[in-house]
């Protein structure tokens, strides 16, 4: 599937238009039990992941992490990890050369260790969300090197024990298993991808480090390159860890092969995780799409988990009130376990059930 830059990101917290959000609404929550604050916490997400010893995860974003507490209950309650949706990047963090913004990342890192929530790091060497005094700079190759070395020792070591993993590096790769063309890539080499594992490690020991990308989900060209790639890093003793599977599916679109595939990677001894999943439904969602990305949402989980050495999986927000879907995928939506009013919809049930090995 196409895939545009995560960049469109930062549009993210536009709500769905009121026709089609209510039109969710109305199709959403039928006949599905809604949660009080009595409910039992081995029933949720949470209490179904902490049972497995996984991480059930979801990215989180800023401004309704600050202000808004439904938002804020739902994530505490169904949720032991959270992934900062854009805190993290490199434009958010050093806007101006040397002026560093930590602000909305340590919220995020604060508020994770008050709720005894681990903390995924994302990300430090992407082509994309690169403040413009960095992109547009001019700099050599050895600048540059010493640039992306700065911002890994200092953003991995200011989060030092806090954080359980980085996605180290994101999106490396090109539909058919070449390397991106990048900053990165096309100053440096494909070398700047095991220097910045090396330096990552060296920043914080104790942290697993991945290589996060999407469209890797299926046997294809472009898992192929990256497993070829995670081969050759770990015979050259690179302190590799695991790989991210993003899983932006469209609704009905789970790989038949992802297990496998998940298989084959985690044979090399790497962990496994889904990073980002969420599945797009064209607009307005239809009952039947509805429960067809229930299905999706289980399958997804019990792919990943079915794996030796999954760590787990995590959702890319949690209401489609601040999905990034809409905004970057044209008449698309209702992509995650919750609408916009925080009420569950059949995708919580299917995720539930694939965490649950009883149901």
């Amino acid at each position: 599937m196409s895939h545009p830059p995560r960049s469109h990101r930062r549009r993210a917290l536009r709500p769905l238009p009121l026709l089609a959000a209510g039109a969710l609404v109305a199709t959403a929550v039928v006949a599905l039990p809604q949660f009080t604050e009595q409910a039992s916490a081995a029933t949720t997400l949470r209490g179904y992941a902490d049972a497995r010893g996984a991480r059930i995860g979801a990215a989180v974003a800023d401004g309704p992490l600050q202000n808004e507490s439904a938002y804020t209950t739902v994530l505490d309650r169904e949720f032991n990890s959270v992934t900062a949706e854009n805190a993290m990047k490199w434009d958010a963090l050093e806007p101006s050369r040397n002026s560093y913004n930590w602000a909305a990342a340590d919220r995020l890192v604060v508020h994770a260790t008050s709720h005894n929530q681990g903390v995924r790091g994302h990300t430090l060497a992407w082509y994309a969300q690169l403040p413009s005094w960095l992109k547009n700079g001019n700099f050599s190759a050895t600048e540059l090197n010493t640039l992306l070395k700065k911002h890994i020792d200092t953003t991995v070591g200011r989060y030092k024990g806090k954080i359980y993993a980085w996605d180290v590096v994101n999106e490396a790769f090109n539909e058919d298993g070449s390397m991106r063309s990048s900053l990165w890539q096309d100053k440096l080499g494909t070398g700047y991808i095991a220097n910045a594992l090396r330096w990552a490690h060296a920043a914080d020991p104790a942290a697993k480090l991945y290589i996060n990308d999407y469209n890797i989900e299926a046997d294809n060209a472009k898992s192929d390159g990256l497993y070829n790639l995670a081969k050759q890093l770990l015979t050259q003793g690179v302190p590799l860890h695991g790989i991210g599977f993003q899983s932006h599916f469209v609704v009905g679109g789970v790989p038949s092969s992802m297990k496998a595939n998940l298989k084959r990677f985690s044979d090399l001894g790497l962990e496994v995780s889904v990073t980002e999943l969420d599945i797009r439904i064209p607009l307005p969602a239809s009952s039947a799409e509805l429960a067809q990305q229930s299905t999706d949402y289980k399958t997804a989980t019990e792919n990943c988990l079915g794996v030796p050495r999954c760590a787990g999986v995590t959702v890319w927000g949690l209401t489609d009130k601040y999905s990034w879907i809409p905004g970057t995928f044209s008449g698309y939506g209702a992509a995650l376990p919750y609408n916009e009013s925080y009420a569950a919809k059949p995708a919580y049930t299917g995720l539930s059930n694939g965490l649950n090995p009883n149901a």
